[in-house]
This record gives C-alpha cells, structure tokens and sequence, in this order.
C-alpha cells in the first residue's frame, strides 16, 4: 500500500485537497479530526488527560483552551499530554489502514498539519504540499470569525514556511489557480504514485 502525506500551512486549502484524494478513491486518515474524536465526550482520551491535568476536562469532553494554557510552553506537560494522545493516534491509524486494506485501497493518504514538524515525512512514501499565494492564503484565513491578523501571524510563526515546505515537497497541488486545477493536479498524483517509473524517492526521509 503506498501512503501520501498530505501537509500544507493555515488557509491553503488542505481540507479541500483532502476530499478530492477521497473523491478519487484514496481513504484519507485525518489526525486532526481523530484528536477531536478522542477529546469528545467517550473519547478514549478525556479519562487519562484528566487524570494527568485535572479541571481541563468539561462536560465530558476536553476544553482544548484550558489544556492548551496548561501545556503551552511547558516541555514536560506537552511530554505528558503527547504520551497519552499519541499512542490512540497511532492506534487508531493501525486501524484505518486496516479498513483500507481490507476495501483493496492501493493508496491512502495520511492528512497531517505538522509533518515536517513532527518528522513524519520518514514515514510516507511520498508527501504532497497544498499551497497558494501568500495573499490567497491572508485573505482565506483572515475571512474565518474570529481570526486576527496578530492570531494568523501567532499560528504562521509555528509551522515550517511554505517555501520550504513547496521545496520538500514531491509535489504541490496549487489550490490559488481555482478547484478544477487542484483536482486535476491530484488525479496527476495519483496517476505518478501508482507507475513505478514516476514515483518520487524520497530524499530526506
């Protein structure tokens, strides 16, 4: 099975992207959608992070801002909390993969906001960067309620730069030319993923 790692920075339509990997018959396992699984109300998160930071927890369910301020800037809490976070990540991917398998996927693509950041990119077979002009990307992301031009440079400041991520990338859907283009980019992925003669090796895995 060859695995895609789908990474891109805030407001370049990574989400979109994601569905069209899934419109063509790629499953598609969403990290950041199985952390708010688990911090749900009956997620399998919610008991041991209560346990180890007591009063995050409300109404059953994780308050990510309350956690957040408890770990932010604190090595050994973010060390706790991703001792008990990823471990049901990472069981939950086992199973995806599975589910996948057991359907007859050939490729399925891993949704991942910090790869690069995380050094995921050593476990895909090749990574794909959703990316768009940087005046797309203030304009998408500073649309969103609530968004402040100080957040969006608070969030941009903790991921890798997008020209860096475009120049680590085996390739880049372009999502500033419209959604016809980006779709099509992805069908081209997936055509290159699945011919043994033009899938990318990776060169900093």
């Amino acid at each position: 099975m060859i695995i895609l790692g789908l990474t891109g920075s805030i407001g370049m339509g990574k989400s979109t992207t994601a569905a069209m990997f899934a419109e063509a018959g790629a499953p598609v396992y969403d990290a950041d959608a199985e952390v708010h699984r688990l911090y749900a109300p009956g997620g399998a998160a919610v008991a041991p992070i209560e346990a180890a930071f007591p009063g995050v927890v409300k109404d059953g369910a994780v308050d990510r801002a309350a956690l957040g301020a408890r770990v932010l800037g604190d090595a050994e809490a973010m060390k706790k909390l991703e001792s008990i976070v990823h471990p049901l990540v990472g069981a939950s991917r086992v199973g995806f993969f599975e589910a996948a398998a057991a359907k007859g996927a050939d490729i399925v693509v891993l949704d991942i906001p910090l790869l690069f950041e995380t050094g995921g990119q050593k476990n895909v077979d090749a990574v794909v960067v959703v990316s768009a002009p940087a005046d797309v990307q203030r304009a998408r992301v500073l649309d969103r309620p609530g968004m402040t031009v100080e957040k969006f440079e608070a969030i941009l400041a903790k991921q890798t730069p997008d020209a860096e991520k475009r120049a680590r990338a085996d390739f880049v859907i372009d999502t500033g030319q419209g959604l016809e283009v980006a779709r099509a980019q992805v069908a081209q992925v997936i055509a290159a993923m699945r011919d043994p003669a033009r899938r990318p090796k990776r060169a900093d895995a």
